[in-house]
């Protein structure tokens, strides 16, 4: 069991080999943003990592505070599902009301990979090689969707 110093430890050493993993990275380490994020230039979009005990989640997340606005965005997105999913074989989780850990509400559609665990460093290059190219195909999804700017 960690302490809550060294579990923050262990976290910043994941977020920065995940850096470097990039830096590495055939694709990435020629752009001088490695990804998207919170750059998608729609308000209340934006694309995030989760490496949790349970597994690796690359995610679209729609957060608007307005639910109406949201789920507006979530059904646009969603008339465009089989274009989204061309490159992701096991297709992706559209889940329009997920609960945060504060209890906010936002709509996400996102890829996963269970059975690793952030606290095993045996793991790490498995939630790299994934959070990367999952990444990768889903700005590539987002980008060709015709509604995004």
């Amino acid at each position: 069991m960690y302490s809550k110093d060294e579990l923050k430890q262990l976290k910043k050493e994941f977020w920065e080999g995940f850096g470097i993993y990039c830096s590495n990275h055939p694709v990435l380490g020629k752009r001088k943003s490695k990804f998207m994020l919170y750059n998608t230039k729609m308000k209340g979009v934006e694309l995030k990592f989760d490496a949790t005990r349970e597994g690796a989640f690359v995610i679209l997340e729609l957060n608007s505070l307005n639910e109406t606005e949201r789920l507006a965005k979530f059904e646009l997105l969603e008339q465009y599902k089989m274009l989204m999913e061309k490159n992701f074989p096991a297709g992706l989780i559209w889940n329009f009301a997920y609960e945060l850990d504060s209890g906010r509400e936002v709509c996400r559609i996102y890829s996963q990979k269970t059975g690793i665990d952030i606290h095993r460093r045996i793991h790490w290059m498995e939630f790299y090689r994934f959070m990367a190219e999952e990444m990768l195909k889903l700005e590539k999804a987002f980008k060709n969707c015709p509604l995004t700017p």
